[in-house]
């Protein structure tokens, strides 16, 4: 069966190049930026972003995967971190790291790459509302974009191997797909916006009313 997924050794590696990297990213930030809104997601901070980023591993590390995807899960994550600074919330992720690292690699398919592909939009989340763009062609997008191509090899809408096939760079696919793009950014970088906009609705995210600039 033909498969679009990266190896799991390049999702392993992608997933510990961008906990590394997003943590030193933020340890530079202003402490009033932490408390910024993040455009792509409008009800957290960067703060509460990171809630989540450090939450999902946790959970992992718990075995706390009842409704996992859900809202009502990751709220749950920023709840239980939301008298934490940034500092201590960065401190915690990489004390789990190494951790979280050894484990990735056992990950079932596809689970292992849509996990990379949620850590992957948030870091470029948090990028956008801070003012560092970046790492637009690493690993971590390529696993990203690859998880969405075989998502998209198996999905039931009738155009989806459109968007599979499209002549676009694998940023834009991951950002398009991963609901970050407006539906005129979507036809602006070459994808069909009404295929998209109806396989995004299947999704546990939405396609923004208003154009976000990256």
């Amino acid at each position: 069966m033909t498969t679009y997924l990266s190896p799991p050794e390049d999702v392993a590696q992608a997933y510990g190049e961008l906990r590394r990297r997003t943590i030193d990213i933020l340890r530079h930030i202003p402490a009033d930026i932490a408390e910024k809104t993040v455009p792509h997601c409008p009800s957290w901070t960067v703060r509460e972003t990171v809630c989540h980023l450090v939450g999902v591993p946790e959970d992992v590390l718990a075995g706390n995967m009842e409704g996992v995807t859900t809202e009502t899960w990751t709220q749950a994550q920023v709840d239980r971190h939301s008298g934490d600074s940034l500092e201590t919330l960065l401190n915690i992720w990489e004390s789990i790291g190494d951790t979280i690292d050894s484990l990735i690699p056992m990950f079932p398919e596809p689970i292992n790459s849509q996990f990379v592909f949620d850590a992957n939009s948030h870091e470029q989340d948090i990028r956008y509302a801070i003012g560092a763009p970046g790492a637009r062609d690493a690993l971590s997008i390529t696993v990203s974009a690859n998880w969405i191509r075989n998502f998209l090899s198996k999905h039931s809408h009738p155009q989806a191997s459109e968007i599979l096939t499209a002549n676009v760079s694998d940023f834009d696919l991951f950002r398009s797909i991963g609901g970050r793009r407006s539906l005129a950014q979507v036809r602006a970088c070459g994808l069909n916006d009404v295929v998209v906009n109806d396989i995004v609705a299947g999704m546990p995210v939405s396609i923004p009313a208003q154009e976000i600039s990256e």
